[in-house]
């Protein structure tokens, strides 16, 4: 590694992938009010990626003005359903509303990268996956909630497709890596061009 990766990002997933990848970082939780952006950015009409985008490179931002030596990577994930975005469940009841919403529907999940040097942007992807869910029963997502609560209020619509949520769905088009919050192809392929990683 040519210079120091950071990810901004409190995200166990995002650690685990770029650690898998044999990529070392550092972690450091960038504080923004994230919920009183995407407000703020949803009263102005923001499409759903450009909501993904805007919190992706404030996290960026925020960490890469305090480390300029380092390359700080920022990301965000947001749900688009039919143009309603969805976000990380707060209780039991609203994950089952929101998975009731998604039921036999197809959706799309946005996941935003951005990557900053000397506090400004200098890459940026969103990766786009369609998912249909299946029409699964009351029955069946009264047990999933019951077997994943609370290990699914940390994922956007209250699944993990890396676990059970996987049973939801009758269709996944796209990068699983995307899925999981992070296009990690997209990103490894700009730092290997770069020369941050080895050829």
């Amino acid at each position: 590694m040519e210079k120091k990766l950071i990810l901004a990002s409190g995200s166990e997933i995002r650690r685990q992938l770029m650690e898998n990848a044999g990529i070392p970082v550092r972690i450091i939780k960038p504080r923004i009010d994230e919920e009183m952006v995407k407000a703020s950015l949803l009263a102005e009409n923001a499409p759903p990626r450009d909501v993904a985008d805007t919190l992706a490179e404030m996290k960026a931002l925020k960490i890469s003005e305090k480390n300029p030596d380092s390359l700080v990577i920022g990301c965000d994930q947001v749900l688009d359903l039919g143009g309603q975005l969805l976000s990380k469940p707060a209780s039991v009841e609203e994950a089952r509303q929101q998975l009731q919403q998604m039921r036999g529907e197809r959706h799309m999940l946005l996941s935003a990268a951005v990557i900053c040097e000397g506090g400004k942007p200098i890459w940026r992807h969103i990766g786009q996956v369609r998912l249909r869910m299946r029409a699964f029963s009351d029955d069946f997502l009264d047990g999933y909630l019951d077997r994943n609560w609370p290990e699914i209020s940390h994922c956007v619509g209250g699944y993990q497709l890396e676990g059970e949520g996987v049973r939801l769905f009758s269709r996944v088009d796209g990068d699983y890596f995307t899925v999981l919050g992070l296009p990690l192809m997209e990103m490894l392929n700009y730092l290997t061009l770069r020369g941050d990683l080895q050829q």
